[in-house]
């Protein structure tokens, strides 16, 4: 009987020894496929352009092939590394400004019913609103240039951590509210122990948007800014080199851009991991 109960009981070692053992390949194949995947997909977009130019005899002023494109990255590495540090320090100034708005109206939407029921809906007006229909007016009242780019970027990157804060400090469990009151918490003391870590993965899900957000605002504002010279943009690149038909630099511009938009998305993905993967469930499930 016990020689029985001991072979059931190695036949069950056995089981979950393999079910693990299942469970860390599937968890290393999800960890490989998640960067091997996009890398496959992006040399076979990469090829197919290359062969698309080849077989239809395309002229580089219509469509570069990709060899050309990361010839002209190269060789004209300085005038766009100089235009993207350009429109990065447009985009991280919105973005600063927007986060220190975004929270603190949100803040005070949170603590006053009155002031966000007053100044709520302009705030969605001024995200609703084209940022190209509104950056000439911008341009027309503001001298500076820098502060009219600053402006556009802002308005379009302002909406998303305003909405999603707001909507974080108010999603506070009301149970703990409710324990908060009943030990007479105050209104300061309730904000910083409750609401503020209730509204922090909301809040981060919104500036990750944001920062996208900030860079497109910083692009769309130098094309209708127009203006070159020294202190331009990727934005003025793409445009100048649209008018002298050199395709290769455009490509190799929005190349620069896409990455940008790339780098500033992931960096943002590790700051929310990093601070919410010691407590947070959308955090957690991500380490299982």
């Amino acid at each position: 009987m016990s020689t029985d109960t001991e072979a059931q009981v190695t036949a069950e070692d056995l089981v979950m020894d393999e079910e693990e053992a299942a469970r860390a390949r599937a968890r290393r194949n999800e960890r490989i496929g998640r960067w091997l995947l996009p890398l496959i997909v992006v040399a076979l977009t990469i090829y197919a352009w290359d062969r698309i130019c080849v077989v239809n005899n395309i002229p580089h002023y219509l469509l570069p092939r990709p060899g050309l494109v990361a010839q002209t990255l190269i060789k004209d590495w300085v005038l766009l590394f100089n235009a993207l540090l350009i429109t990065l320090q447009t985009t991280v100034l919105a973005l600063g400004v927007a986060v220190l708005g975004g929270v603190g109206l949100a803040v005070l939407f949170t603590q006053s019913k009155f002031i966000e029921m007053s100044f709520y809906p302009y705030a969605v007006i001024l995200q609703v609103t084209p940022i190209v229909s509104i950056a000439p007016l911008i341009f027309i009242y503001v001298d500076s240039k820098t502060a009219g780019l600053l402006i556009c970027a802002w308005i379009v990157a302002f909406f998303p951590i305003l909405s999603n804060t707001t909507l974080g400090l108010n999603s506070a469990d009301h149970n703990l509210r409710d324990l908060f009151k009943i030990y007479g918490a105050t209104r300061w003391q309730r904000l910083r122990f409750l609401q503020l870590p209730s509204a922090l993965p909301y809040f981060l899900g919104g500036l990750r948007i944001a920062g996208g957000l900030a860079l497109i605002g910083s692009v769309v504002a130098e094309y209708v800014a127009g203006t070159g010279g020294v202190g331009s943009g990727l934005a003025f690149t793409i445009l100048e080199a649209g008018y002298r038909l050199n395709i290769p630099r455009m490509f190799a511009a929005l190349l620069l851009i896409a990455g940008a938009g790339v780098v500033i998305f992931m960096s943002l993905s590790i700051l929310s991991h990093l601070l919410l993967r010691k407590w947070h469930e959308s955090a957690l499930k991500r380490e299982v």
